[in-house]
Formats: structure tokens, sequence, C-alpha cells
């Protein structure tokens, strides 16, 4: 009987529990993904650029100096909506400032939009893979539109708020599957992985 190969170890550059589980479906059994919670690595690493491009790499070499593993991806999202010239964009989670949170992020944009006839947006995710010796960018877009309220509890960040192209409800509402399928996140980690099984 032929011994299973061990799964190759991914580190993901965050804390964020949402996020690592959201991958995790994505990516399904073919790599082992860890994050700083699993490393219990209480750092917060830096996010001081002013793109998404510029945040991801960024992480995904702080994330390699201090785990020593030989392969980390990080990521940044940000929502940009076309009323507010791409705004919230790359301060997406801090959109609030210092009472940010999601529910504090959705109320302000709520209150921008409230005289705006166009509500279209797009989420953005980019994904940085840096190893010891390459670094890849991957980029995943959903385009939709803002509601005027939120609706369900599913998903996290401004999912309640964003209502997909071709569909009738917000992230909030679908799901899981359908998300993971169709969502900026989820085009993205499917670009990257589609890339590392061909690599590796």
């Amino acid at each position: 009987m032929k011994e299973k190969k061990n799964k190759k170890q991914l580190f993901f550059a965050t804390a964020n529990k949402n996020k690592t589980a959201e991958v995790r479906q994505i990516l399904g059994d073919h790599l082992q993904l860890l994050d700083l919670n699993d490393i219990e690595l209480n750092q917060e690493l830096e996010e001081n650029e002013d793109t998404l491009e510029g945040n991801a790499l960024s992480k995904a070499r702080q994330a390699l100096q201090l785990t020593g593993i030989a392969a980390c991806i990080a990521e940044d999202t940000g929502l940009e909506v076309k009323a507010l010239n791409g705004d919230p964009g790359v301060h997406s989670a801090r959109y609030a400032g210092g009472n940010r949170s999601d529910a504090n992020n959705i109320k302000k944009l709520l209150s921008e939009l409230q005289d705006k006839e166009d509500r279209t947006a797009r989420f953005r995710t980019v994904i940085a893979y840096i190893d010891e010796t390459d670094e890849f960018l991957f980029e995943g877009i959903v385009n939709g539109t803002i509601g005027t309220a939120p609706e369900g509890e599913g998903g996290f960040g401004y999912d309640p708020v964003f209502i997909p192209d071709g569909y009738n409800h917000s992230f909030g509402i679908l799901s899981p599957e359908i998300k993971n399928e169709i969502s900026h996140r989820g085009r993205a980690f499917q670009s990257f992985f589609k890339w590392y099984r061909l690599r590796f």
C-alpha cells in the first residue's frame, strides 16, 4: 500500500478566522493552510501601503520573515464604490476610523450613499504568494450593487449590503457554496490554486 503524501504547507498571513475558514473551504483538502492563530503569533502585520497589491505583498513578506515557513500568502480586499470614486477601497477594513467594526463600516457606507443614485460597486481581492525565490500576484473581482440596508447574517465585512450581479440577495443571504464560487476572494484563490497545482 502506498503511503499518503504529506500535504504541502502554506501559511496564510491573517488572524481573521472568517477569512481562513472561507479560504479553507475554497482550497479543500489539497493544502494544509496555517494562519497566525495556528502558530500563536500575536504580532499584528502592518498594512501601510496605498494599494491592495502593496498591502498583500507587504504582509506576505512580513509573514515569511516572522514564521520561517517556506511559502506564504497574504491577501488584501477592497470594496470599490463607483459613486464614491472607488472608496472605501484599500481603507475598507478601517472605513469607520477608530470606531471601525463591520457594523460601523456598513453604517458609514450607507450614509455616504444616501443621496447617490448610482450604487454600483465591486469587490476586488489581491493575493500575494511569496517563497524564498519568487513573488506572484493574483486578482479576483466581482461586480454588484450596494443595497439600501443590510440583509442576512452570513459572511462578514460588507457582505450583508453587497448584492452580486445576477442575484437578488446579498452575500449575507447567499450560501457559502455560491459565495465561494462567484466572490472576489473565491475567484482570486481559484486562480492562485490553478497556478499552484501547475507549479508544484
